[in-house]
């Protein structure tokens, strides 16, 4: 070999140990997706228990929607984030490649159909010739067109608005809009001059069941179980807490105090969101019956079901033959202790 070319390799060499050493470092960083939904776990995001507990360097994110985290995931910016079935559902129908491996909860009343005083809804039956709004492609959305469907009506008979919350929260204070599909804080401001016709459990009930999950791009799950195993372990252990020991939840509690500060709005306003939940207990989550059935797993069918309700409206173009591949229990089933 000539000196040249020695001198030549030496140089793709160094060259390829940098890059490998800048891609060792970047692994330790991980880019994770959040909402303002009032979660137990979001106390861990404000105090940064995820980012000890994992050993990682983790920022985390605002986002105001599901569709908006996805759209970060597909370009490679998020690693994990925090969404609703639908988005979810519409995301997998066109190629992104993720899992949820932590149900965060599932249908209840923390969503809801919110009707301005002054608009002249009383009941569903008054729904016909109204607007209303829902955060595109959220699951609120999902279940806004998914009631109105049930009533026989269509959105030539109600006006749907497919706009972020909070433009919704500014509309529906304008007058603009009659009512609005929302979570917190939007739910709480809203109900302010107003009151809810019908919530998320409800309409779940109608046959539109949602979930909010966390889920991981799929290359990142298989690279890195540890990581959401220990992830899923912090989730578990305020879960725990919330169950057990309300009197650390309440307004006045430092928790309450942590969700205000990252999530904005009030103690106590974040204190009375948390009540509104429907969690689901770590086994629930990881057997047959939610993460754990592959096809049969209650959230591949809710996301199959989305699905296929999203291309009756023209949302998305196909729909799977299974969802299965897009969950799995694995982190909850291995979570540390």
């Amino acid at each position: 070999m000539t000196l040249k070319s020695f001198l030549a390799a030496a140089a793709v060499g160094l060259a390829s140990l940098s890059i490998a050493s800048v891609a060792a470092a970047a692994d330790k960083k991980v880019v994770i997706g959040y909402q303002t939904d009032a979660l137990p776990s979001s106390v861990a995001i404000a105090n940064g228990e995820f980012a000890k507990a994992t050993g990682t360097e983790i920022d985390f994110r605002k986002f105001n929607s599901g569709a908006e985290i996805f759209a970060a995931i597909a370009s490679g910016d998020v690693q994990i984030g925090y969404v609703g079935s639908s988005p979810f559902a519409a995301a997998t129908s066109r190629g992104l490649d993720v899992k949820a491996f932590y149900l965060s909860s599932i249908s209840g009343i923390d969503e809801a159909l919110v009707v301005r005083n002054g608009s002249g809804i009383e009941s569903l039956d008054d729904l016909k010739g109204k607007k209303l709004a829902a955060a595109p492609v959220s699951t609120d959305h999902y279940q806004l067109l998914a009631l109105i469907k049930s009533l026989g009506l269509s959105e030539k008979d109600v006006q749907v608005f497919a706009i972020p919350q909070p433009e919704i929260v500014a509309s529906y204070t304008r007058g603009d809009i009659d009512g609005g599909f929302v979570w917190d804080p939007a739910l709480t401001e809203m109900k302010k001059n107003g009151k809810v016709l019908i919530t998320s459990k409800e309409v779940a009930e109608r046959g539109a069941p949602t979930f909010s999950a966390w889920v991981a791009a799929s290359d990142f799950a298989s690279e890195n179980p540890k990581f959401l195993r220990d992830y899923a372990a912090v989730i578990n252990k305020y879960y725990a807490s919330f169950a057990t020991d309300k009197a650390a939840w309440g307004p006045e509690s430092e928790n309450a105090k942590a969700l205000a500060k990252i999530l904005g709005g009030t103690a106590e306003q974040h204190a009375a969101a948390l009540k509104n939940l429907n969690l689901l207990t770590p086994d629930v989550q990881a057997s047959a019956a939610w993460l754990g059935g592959g096809e049969a797993s209650g959230a591949a069918k809710i996301l199959k079901d989305t699905a296929q309700f999203l291309k009756d409206e023209g949302k998305v173009s196909q729909v799977l033959p299974s969802y299965a591949a897009f969950v799995t229990p694995d982190a909850l089933a291995n979570a540390s202790n």
